[in-house]
């Protein structure tokens, strides 16, 4: 396998990314550059400083400019005046945002003009051109919802809650294929006018000139997949120009870039490969889950298949679509949201029915006050639907305390009372947890660790089907599941997830280290860190040998200046997001949650506190840069 780019070489560290610039510097990349602790203040006041410099972003808060530019184009092709407009990857999910835009927004005034501007959905078909016209792939269809401008920020917020995004790859696919059918169009014209000298020359692209050997891949799959995994082989073993810095590709033409350093190599295959990679993915994942099913299992047959995986866009759209779906079989009942979760997960279940129940902090003694409170209502003669309990809801172990939820205890009174548990295992991790015998639905975002290289977005379902409610569950998700992972991003996130088993080892490894590192450091206040943080819940889930994950977050004594100071100081990449090759920190309850500090720190979220994802980085590198950060730290 060809190195990766954005694999921390060991003993180097990454020099200071610009404030706005992609993190990694690839394209795609998921996250940005915010450097010092006052560009994330500015980011979250909108200071033009900060969002005038910005050209990449975490996609459901910043809107790719590949996404901006093809919904520019939908919005002069389609649009009226006083419209905005998102587009989607399916009718479905156009039809959600309709519905969401028509719940949340009112118009200013009974008079106002956009008042009489309804929400309506337009298909947006951009065909194939010819050269690239193959069986099965002879157009693509995106769905974009109108609604009035003063309205925009409600489809902004189903865009970020839901999840269920156009991806910066589809974008730019379609974005292409325009720009190559006008070039046939023109050239068509030129032709039908007879060839007159006047007319201009248009060539009909043949491929991109900057590449013209031939490459070839297959798709193969051992007779036992391989531990279930079935694998991508490449005849090219060179360095994937993905990797590659975006300034990298002197002399290319800016308009054949996207293609240039997704095909040079065969690193981005044929689409056709995509189904297969999907089911590569789904396997893997299988695979993993079904190797920790643990000791509660004694039925027969197999624990878990990959037909109980569902892959999703985003991590956010599989999270979403658990609650949607648990809806499905009881849309009356409001749902649990148990310990701190990650802001946009409270927000779901907040927003789209019947709302919520919020025990924050998440404690042992909150699950006793929970049933006393809740659940004991929901049992007896003449108790109402609207009443019951849908589901638990809670992350394993959570953003950004880290603390393990009592599975063991809240599997038990799911049983009792008839609801659901939902867990987000994203921090936990495939490798590191046991948690889905413990669980109904098991829902992660892909874009994290298991991708590791901060390049493509996904999320994934897994079902239970040890658990009572899995045949309708089951049913449920085959009348409402749509396969919205664009091919190419999916043939990404196979190619990346191979190495998942090992990073996450080498990660934890890294973390644990650190964590024990800071823990006895005199300038640090608090590390919030599973193996510090409620600890025998995980102790509970936790695989033989394996570790406490790659996320932490810090407190400082100074309390202050010191997270500034130590921040400011901190010698890695600084940005959004985590579960990354590569170190990264952000002030996690600034970006999450500044306009809300202080109902935040009813629940231990400190307003100065670091998040920190730990990479792949050689030890003493990461030692070195931890330690100048806590230099840079002045006494009170």
């Amino acid at each position: 396998m060809s190195r990766s780019h954005i694999t921390p070489t060991a003993g180097v560290r990454p020099e200071q990314a610009p404030l706005g610039s992609p993190v990694p510097n690839v394209p795609h990349a998921i996250s940005v550059s915010l450097p010092t602790f006052k560009d994330n203040v500015d980011y979250e006041e909108a200071a033009p400083r900060v969002v005038n410099a910005m050209v990449s972003g975490y996609p459901r808060f910043f809107i790719s400019l590949k996404v901006k530019e093809l919904i520019a184009i939908c919005e002069k092709k389609y649009g009226k005046p006083k419209e905005a407009s998102f587009l989607w990857p399916s009718r479905r999910v156009a039809e959600r945002c309709r519905h969401f835009v028509e719940q949340y927004y009112t118009p200013a005034s009974d008079s106002h003009a956009d008042a009489r501007t309804p929400v309506r959905i337009v298909e947006f078909t951009i065909h194939a051109p010819a050269a690239e016209s193959k069986p099965g792939l002879k157009h693509v269809k995106v769905f974009a919802t109108f609604f009035p401008k003063d309205a925009y920020s409600y489809g902004k917020q189903f865009w970020q809650h839901a999840g269920e995004i156009v991806s910066s790859r589809q974008a730019a696919h379609c974005l292409r294929w325009l720009r190559l059918k006008a070039e046939e169009e023109q050239q068509e014209a030129v032709m039908l006018s007879g060839g007159n000298k006047g007319s201009p020359s248009v060539r009909l692209p043949r491929g991109n000139r900057h590449y013209s050997a031939t490459k070839t891949a297959t798709l193969t799959s051992a007779g036992d997949l391989n531990n279930a995994t079935a694998s991508i082989h490449l005849n090219d073993q060179m360095e994937d120009d993905e990797d590659k810095a975006v300034e990298e590709a002197d002399g290319i033409n800016s308009q054949d870039y996207e293609v240039y350093v997704e095909e040079r190599y065969g690193r981005n295959l044929d689409l056709s490969f995509a189904p297969k990679a999907k089911v590569a993915l789904q396997r893997r994942i299988a695979s993993q889950v079904a190797h920790h099913a643990g000791s509660s299992w004694t039925g027969s047959g197999e624990y878990v298949t990959e037909k109980d995986v569902y892959l999703y866009p985003t991590g956010m759209s599989a999270i979403y679509n658990a609650h949607r779906i648990a809806l499905t079989l009881f849309p009356q009942r409001k749902s649990i949201c148990f310990g701190f979760p990650y802001t946009d997960t409270l927000k779901v279940l907040q927003k789209f029915g019947p709302g919520c129940y919020f025990y924050g902090h998440g404690e042992d003694t909150d699950i006793e006050t929970m049933e006393k409170e809740i659940l004991k209502r929901t049992i007896g003669e003449n108790v109402a639907e609207e009443d019951k309990i849908l589901a638990v809801v809670c992350e394993f172990p959570s953003n950004p305390l880290l603390k393990s939820s009592n599975l063991v205890r809240l599997g038990e009174l799911a049983e009792e009372y008839g609801f659901l548990v939902i867990v987000d295992e994203t921090l936990g991790n495939f490798v590191n947890c046991r948690i889905l015998e413990f669980a109904d639905i098991l829902v992660s975002s892909l874009s994290k660790i298991f991708s590791g290289d901060s390049n493509v977005m996904g999320g994934s379902l897994v079902l239970n089907p040890q658990r009572k409610f899995y045949s309708r569950l089951k049913d449920a998700l085959h009348r409402e599941y749509e396969d919205l992972m664009w091919v190419e991003d999916a043939i990404f996130m196979e190619r990346n997830s191979r190495t998942f088993q090992t990073r996450i080892a080498k990660i934890d490894e890294n973390t644990e280290a650190l964590c024990d590192y800071l823990r006895e450091h005199p300038k640090v206040k608090a590390v919030y860190y599973p193996k510090y943080t409620t600890t025998a819940n995980y102790l509970t889930h936790k695989v033989e040998g394996a570790g406490f994950g790659g996320l932490f977050s810090v407190l400082f004594k100074n309390d202050k200046s010191g997270a500034q100071q130590f921040f400011d100081a901190l010698p890695f990449y600084k940005g959004p997001s985590l579960g990354t090759n590569f170190t990264l920190a952000c002030p996690y309850t600034i970006l999450a949650h500044y306009h809300e500090l202080d109902w935040a720190s009813q629940y231990g979220i400190d307003r100065n506190l670091i998040r920190v994802a730990v990479g792949l980085e050689d030890r003493d590198t990461l030692f070195q840069g931890f330690k100048e950060a806590l230099d840079a730290i002045q006494d009170e």
